[in-house]
């Protein structure tokens, strides 16, 4: 440590804790950010690799900070987006914190009221909290905030990528710029994240109309070794018949016809077996099935489980035997998992990462990949499956172009080449609005309407992009539904309709979350299922990797009863891929129109790439925009999935039905639907841009988020336009379109 000046800005009792580790050198993060966090006197952004010591980063400069003598405020905060990282932290944190003497908070759902009760009486230390949990206590304890964070030293904000563009983190914004309008006081904010595009919309973020003034640390990506492979599953059209099986074997068959996902779980068991991996299938239901397949491969071949489940729907208890299973070092384990373990959770070090089938985002595809190769001299591991179905007589223009497979080469292309999405943080968010102006009536006791105006669309406020006159629609619709009323001395209070739903506990969440119904076993709870789900009593499911058979169904409690049972089909959970940004869709194109191809292509997805550029080519798509294909026709864009669909509503305003699907839009087609598509284009070209309420005055379904309901229609389309929509890039591909001529080409035959 003699050549780390940083080293020597920290308190000597964390100098020594360092020692004790067995630290030789601090990381690079730690390095810069030490002298810039050590005086919390500025806002920083510290960007690093998955287990490059972000954590460490932040907390040793921030607890060396409230241990000086003179330090007048000693309360660090850590917002997590999640409760098991909020978990994971405290275990970490408390070692050092307790030789520190320095108190370690965890305040979520599942914390205690007597420890919660412990922080209010002394408000020092760190505690670690979640949005949703910040927020009750703004609800409950409005008259107490000024003194909780009157003490506050900085806020730590964890996964920032993972806020970013959302009504969540909007929240989170709202709520740290309503605590410093509490103490009156800036209060320095850190961001950490492993995955941040644009730096600059990041600290925008962080510090809305001030980013310029925030920190960066941008300690870049590993140069560790990364080995990828690919490889490529095809599903015939036509399934091979087997004679009917009876008895106890029938009812344990796979209740999917489909063959490659067993026959990738039977890779997986070969491949993975004795090591610690995680599984990405992109959704819960494929977490089911996977895990399903491959405990049932660990039993015929009469081996030990190295197979657990990790989704959202599933209990504490089972996620946290999977983690243990993961930590654990006695026994290999391997995760099948959606983004619940994407995040920072400590899980140990893994030898490899599959992805199976296109991942939601490139960086989505980095934060995961990070968990791999953590080791010193082991090489992150990347396994992709690609999974394609046989190319028939009526295949669609996806099969065709097998886009799946380029779908997935282009986000690794991308990868390598250190592109990732960059953040949105645009966004009028009326949803949050809502909620935040509830809550700021809670926490106050009655606000009045300039008040708050002034608090939460002002000038430095989180909500600056919404005018007055859109805050005084919205008011007085508010009063119309009875979310809100005034009294006769101008304070805005909570309806007669407010009231109820400030008054559960569902409101501090600002995020829309499906009903969902508890399944019961025995008495134990394993978790829950989404209320879309249908069930019947007798039904059998997959859950927690398990079968299940549904016993009872009590619709008023929300609770279904099962037993343990053989067989079974997944239940259809919700989520999924995410939105497509336009850069990957033109690295789609690119590798289409190009040649060779990638060293860590098996033959299988070898094969898949040159008959997509087979099919490229022999469709025209070089030069054709347009393709008929019987009862629609097909507009390819090679745009993303926010200009795609606004292009579909800026086609709506000419008669034409365009939904958004893949690299274009389909458009219900009849005998001149060619030449009015490529007139529509045209004019959108030549013409000036609609206004919002023009765009969507024929849409429909454009409530999305949890408070979208209470909208006037009018601010639901600015709202929904604001998150949902890239009219400026779909009225530009019009443009170039329209000039380059690349409508006017030869139709099909």
């Amino acid at each position: 440590m003699t050549d780390s000046s940083s080293f020597f800005l920290l308190d000597e009792r964390i100098q020594r804790f360092i020692w004790s580790q067995g630290w030789d050198e601090l990381r690079d993060a730690q390095e810069r950010a030490i002298p810039l966090i050590v005086n919390a006197d500025r806002d920083v952004i510290i960007a690093a690799a998955t287990a490059s010591g972000k954590t460490e980063a932040a907390f040793l400069p921030a607890l060396t900070h409230i241990l000086k003598e003179d330090a007048t405020r000693n309360l660090i905060i850590y917002i997590s987006p999640l409760k098991a990282l909020i978990n994971d932290q405290f275990g970490r944190l408390d070692i050092l914190c307790g030789e520190l003497e320095v108190p370690v908070w965890p305040w979520h759902g599942d914390i205690s009221a007597s420890v919660k009760s412990r922080f209010l009486k002394s408000p020092s230390g760190v505690l670690l909290i979640t949005p949703e949990s910040l927020e009750a206590l703004f609800c409950n304890r409005g008259s107490s905030v000024t003194a909780l964070f009157g003490g506050a030293a900085m806020f730590v904000v964890d996964e920032l990528h993972a806020f970013i563009g959302s009504e969540r983190g909007k929240q989170m914004q709202s709520l740290l710029h309503r605590a410093e309008m509490a103490c009156n006081r800036a209060i320095p904010r850190i961001g950490l994240s492993a995955t941040l595009g644009d730096m600059s919309l990041a600290a925008e973020f962080l510090r809305p109309s001030r980013g310029a003034a925030v920190s960066i640390i941008d300690s870049g990506r590993s140069n560790g070794e990364l080995k990828i492979l690919l490889k490529g599953f095809e599903e015939p059209l036509v399934l091979k018949t087997t004679p009917a099986a009876s008895g106890p074997q029938a009812e344990d068959d796979e209740a999917s016809d489909e063959q490659s996902p067993t026959r990738i779980a039977a890779h997986l068991f070969r491949t993975l077996r004795g090591s610690n991996n995680l599984v990405f299938p992109n959704s819960r239901r494929e977490v089911e099935r996977y895990t399903h397949l491959l405990n049932k491969l660990c039993a015929e071949a009469g081996v030990p489980n190295e197979f657990w489940p990790h989704h959202g729907s599933l209990s504490k208890e089972i996620r946290f035997e999977t983690e243990f299973a993961l930590k654990q070092k006695e026994r290999p384990a391997t995760a099948i998992c959606t983004n619940t373990l994407e995040l920072g959770i400590d899980i140990g070090a893994v030898k490899s990462v599959v992805q199976i089938g296109a991942p939601p985002s490139v960086a989505s595809l980095r934060q995961r990949l990070g968990r791999s190769g953590r080791r010193k001299g082991e090489s992150a591991i990347l396994r992709g499956y690609a999974l394609e179905t046989e190319v028939g007589i009526n295949a669609s223009l996806a099969t065709q172009l097998r886009l799946g497979t380029i779908e997935q080469i282009a986000m690794i292309s991308l990868l390598l080449d250190g592109w990732f999405e960059p953040p949105t943080p645009n966004g009028a968010h009326f949803s949050t609005l809502i909620q935040q102006l509830l809550s700021l009536i809670a926490q106050r006791g009655g606000v009045t309407a300039h008040e708050a105006f002034s608090q939460l669309c002002g000038k430095l406020g989180p909500f600056g992009a919404i005018s007055t006159s859109q805050f005084k629609e919205l008011l007085t619709h508010l009063g119309e539904i009875e979310i809100l009323t005034q009294d006769s001395s101008g304070l805005l209070l909570h309806g007669r309709v407010g009231e109820k739903f400030v008054n559960h506990y569902t409101f501090y969440a600002a995020f829309a979350t499906d009903e969902e119904f508890r399944l019961i076993a025995g008495g134990r709870p394993l978790g829950t299922l989404p209320i879309s789900q249908m069930l019947t009593v007798g039904q059998r499911i997959l859950f927690g990797g398990r079968t299940w058979r549904v016993e009872e169904i009590q619709e008023k409690e929300k609770t279904i009863y099962v037993v343990r049972a053989r067989g079974g089909t997944p239940p259809q959970f919700s989520g999924g891929s995410g939105r497509t940004h336009t850069k990957v869709r033109q690295r789609m194109r690119d590798l289409l129109s190009g040649h060779g191809s990638p060293a860590y292509l098996d033959e299988t997805a070898s094969r898949f790439l040159n008959e997509g550029r087979d099919a490229y080519k022999r469709l025209d798509l070089d030069r054709r925009t347009i393709l008929e294909q019987g009862p629609y026709c097909t507009l390819v864009t090679w745009l993303g999935d926010s200009s795609n669909e606004a292009l579909g509503c800026l086609l709506s305003r000419f008669g034409l039905t365009a939904v958004a699907a893949g690299p274009g839009l389909e458009i219900a087609a009849s005998i001149d639907t060619v030449d009015r598509v490529e007139r529509a284009i045209a004019d959108i070209a030549a013409d000036e841009p609609p206004t919002i309420n023009e765009l969507l005055q024929n849409a429909k379904n454009l409530e999305r988020e949890k408070w979208d309901w209470a909208l006037p229609r009018s601010l639901l389309e600015v709202s929904f336009a604001s998150l949902n929509l890239d009219l400026i890039e779909a009225r530009q591909w019009c443009t170039a379109a329209a000039v380059s001529g690349v409508l006017a080409t030869p139709r099909n035959n």
